[in-house]
């Protein structure tokens, strides 16, 4: 007989369904509008950041299919944290690349107030996501649920590093610094990424 997750109550339910609505919300806004601001000033930071956030919506809406039922098979659960992994796992190798297209010269970012604007957004709404889903992952036991925070997590530190990259090459035209501060949570994505398939239930960031 295949296993269950913890019993979690109905309002604990539908804070997580609350919780992934408003996250499937916010990154259909900052996908579009990143993505949109990424073309105009042709920002590779800001593509990859734009990449980041639809990357997430994906697995928003993976992890709020999986708690459309009150108690889901381990298997299902499993499958469902595996998905989110793998979008980490996806989500490392698009920054990468991002960043060598970067460092090698293809690119030429301008500066773009719309872009600095999303950021900035992302930099404030994203931890307080990140934090509540990481809350009702241990409540629940939830490994889909925790990838899902782990990502909401990396979207902020993202920002902040396409804000400073934004700034430093605005400022300073210093077109490397973005690029190179990318690279360096690239393993962090990597190591949740491999967590989240192995089915790790819970932990903190």
């Amino acid at each position: 007989m295949a296993s269950t997750l913890p019993i979690a109550t109905q309002d604990t339910i539908h804070r997580i369904q609350r919780i992934q609505a408003i996250t499937i919300g916010w990154m259909s806004i900052e996908a579009v509008v990143s993505l949109a601001a990424a073309w105009v000033a042709r920002s590779p930071a800001l593509l990859a950041f734009g990449g980041d956030s639809a990357i997430e919506l994906l697995s928003a809406v993976v992890v709020l299919w999986r708690f459309r039922t009150h108690a889901v098979p381990e298997h299902s659960e499993r499958r469902a944290a595996r998905v989110a992994g793998a979008l980490l796992l996806a989500l490392a190798a698009y920054v990468i690349v991002a960043s060598a297209m970067s460092l090698l010269g293809h690119s030429e970012p301008k500066p773009t107030y719309l872009g600095i604007a999303i950021l900035i957004a992302a930099a404030a709404i994203m931890p307080w996501l990140a934090k509540e889903k990481s809350k009702l992952s241990g409540v629940i036991g939830s490994a889909a649920l925790r990838a899902d925070s782990a990502q909401s997590a990396l979207c902020a530190y993202l920002s902040l590093i396409a804000l400073v990259g934004l700034g430093v090459n605005a400022i300073w035209h210093v077109r490397w610094a973005d690029p190179v501060a990318a690279l360096v949570v690239a393993p962090l994505i990597v190591r949740e990424g491999r967590e989240a398939i192995r089915g790790k239930p819970c932990g903190c960031c």
